[in-house]
């Protein structure tokens, strides 16, 4: 389907789950699935990604053709044209060997104006030092669908700033966009979500609409781009904002021994209402392309209630940070993040929607979520859960490089969840390990009235190394595959298939416990390669 949005042409993936689901299991034997042509445009630069056909191995060679003419190859599914001109229609297509990858009519933009934020009427200093909050939300407040917030070289120090409908916001290569650390410049609290619960957390650094779980999108149609860095206020203000917290609820903790007591942290409760670095809630059309995103008081990106979230050629870095995950679809549904890399201090990617019964019970999945061509540098790896109350459905990975991370490939709840995991694929990686089992952590709070349902799975062409990096950076030896579905009749982890597994590992096992209908075919075991 294409959505035509002035400088932007939207290509949505509309596919329902059913769907899906049947072509599954009808070709699972040649791990099918559909493959079309997405674009996401700029006046000058188109951004095109497409799904793996099912014959491409870890190599492959895709030509792309602009107006019937051959413009350039690559071994990815995704490539960039450059030098496009503007409010022009061209005809893209994407060949793989001599077939039809998939095509597409695109429209690159119109110029837009800028708007520099260091002219008048806004006058924002870019020297570190100057507080820019109300010059810059003047300059973003004033942005129509016409224009583009410019920030040119130089860090802009910041509090929290709110983005509307139909605007960009672009960051020049040397333009910092530099959160402080000082919670004030994070009022006030905001409806969101964090671990799996609706509550009142501080603004994040970047606001994009406002969380409700029973409303429509109400931000769309948002660029996010450049060259430059959004950084948050770290570690540091992480500090301030739960010492502030702890105190503000000393006589509710003094109270609830038992509930502080069953908590991972002792900072866990009064650590939730952080904020992330860019908060997406209720929206829909957005891109986030080519920046560096970094030093978050928690997750770096999350997407609540959202649509058709695009991130690409991005960088993510968390390091150091407790609970800093990189990228969060929260109940959101196609999303897509590719050509990026991930440094975290925690879950590289982590798919959730939602904690037990307030999960179950909004019951919003996340769906059609496709992640390719990712590296992870350092970080749990790619996740599911371990907020998966609401259910999650129809993951497609492919080509990622997660050898440097600690948990590789994980499918995580814990009893009390109830909802689902079903029909996830991963092709075409390299990873510690592949995990799908329970965690004790995150489980204060009231079970669900059912485990969760874990089902359909479909990892083929992975290279297993049972070699994990933890947070010290110290390797570790771990089991390649670890399936471990719940006890009682309805908590069996069930139709788990492996197909092509290369295991590298110097003891290779694989436990399985509560399991029914895993299958392995043609897994090969060679010496393990020294890190």
């Amino acid at each position: 389907m294409r959505l035509s949005v002035k400088d932007i042409v939207w290509y949505n993936k509309i596919v329902s789950y059913e769907e899906k689901q049947r072509t599954a299991i009808k070709k699972r034997t040649d791990k099918m699935f559909e493959s079309h042509l997405f674009a996401r445009c700029t006046a000058h630069h188109a951004v095109l990604y497409w799904d793996k056909p099912a014959a491409a191995g870890t190599r492959a060679e895709y030509i792309v053709y602009l107006n019937n003419e051959p413009v350039g190859t690559t071994e990815r599914t995704h490539y960039t044209l450059g030098n496009l001109e503007p409010q022009t229609e061209y005809r893209v297509d994407v060949i793989f060997e001599n077939q039809p990858v998939g095509a597409c009519m695109l429209r690159t933009g119109a110029e837009k104006h800028r708007i520099n934020v260091t002219e008048a009427p806004y006058w924002a200093k870019g020297d570190g030092i100057t507080k820019n909050t109300a010059a810059l939300q003047r300059a973003i407040d004033a942005c129509g669908p016409g224009d583009a917030v410019y920030l040119p070289a130089g860090t802009y120090l910041t509090g929290a700033l709110q983005l509307h409908s139909d605007m960009e916001l672009y960051l020049e290569e040397g333009a910092v966009l530099q959160g402080t650390a000082q919670l004030v410049d994070y009022q006030p609290r905001i409806p969101s979500r964090f671990e799996g619960i609706e509550r009142r957390c501080y603004s994040s650094l970047l606001n994009l609409g406002k969380m409700d779980h029973d409303d429509g999108y109400n931000c769309v149609n948002v660029v996010i781009r450049g060259k430059g860095t959004i950084a948050g206020g770290g570690k540091a203000l992480a500090d301030a904002i739960i010492a502030d917290e702890r105190e503000h609820l000393k006589d509710y903790l003094a109270e609830h021994l038992d509930l502080v007591e069953s908590c991972d942290e002792e900072d866990t409760i009064p650590g939730r209402v952080r904020p992330r670095l860019v908060n997406l809630s209720n929206c829909q059309n957005v891109w986030i392309s080519g920046l560096t995103l970094k030093d978050s008081p928690s997750w770096i990106l999350q997407m609540i209630y959202s649509d058709n979230i695009v991130t690409d050629h991005c960088a993510f870095h968390s390091e150091g940070i407790w609970n800093g995950d990189g990228w969060d679809p929260d109940s959101s549904t196609n999303c897509t993040l590719f050509a990026s890399e991930l440094y975290t201090g925690d879950d590289s990617v982590a798919i959730k929607s939602g904690k037990n019964p307030e999960g179950n019970a909004i019951g919003r999945p996340s769906a059609h979520i496709y992640i390719f061509d990712c590296r992870v540098g350092s970080g749990q790896g790619l996740c599911i859960g371990s907020e998966m109350s609401g259910g999650v459905e129809d993951v497609q990975i492919w080509d990622c490089d997660l050898e440097n991370s600690f948990s590789g490939l994980e499918i995580k709840a814990t009893a009390k969840r109830g909802g689902y995991v079903r029909g996830v694929t991963v092709r075409d990686c390299k990873a510690p390990r592949v995990m799908i089992h329970a965690v004790p952590y995150n489980d204060d709070g009231e079970a669900a009235d059912t485990v969760p349902v874990l089902e359909h799975f479909t990892f083929a062409g992975l290279t297993l190394t049972g070699r994990a990096l933890n947070s010290k950076q110290e390797w570790k030896d771990v089991s390649p595959v670890e399936l471990a579905g719940f006890e009682g009749p309805n908590g069996t982890l069930r139709d788990v298939n492996f197909d092509g597994l290369t295991i590298t590992a110097k003891a290779p096992r694989l436990p399985l416990q509560y399991c029914s209908d895993v299958t392995l075919r043609g897994v090969t075991c060679l010496p393990p390669q020294e890190n």
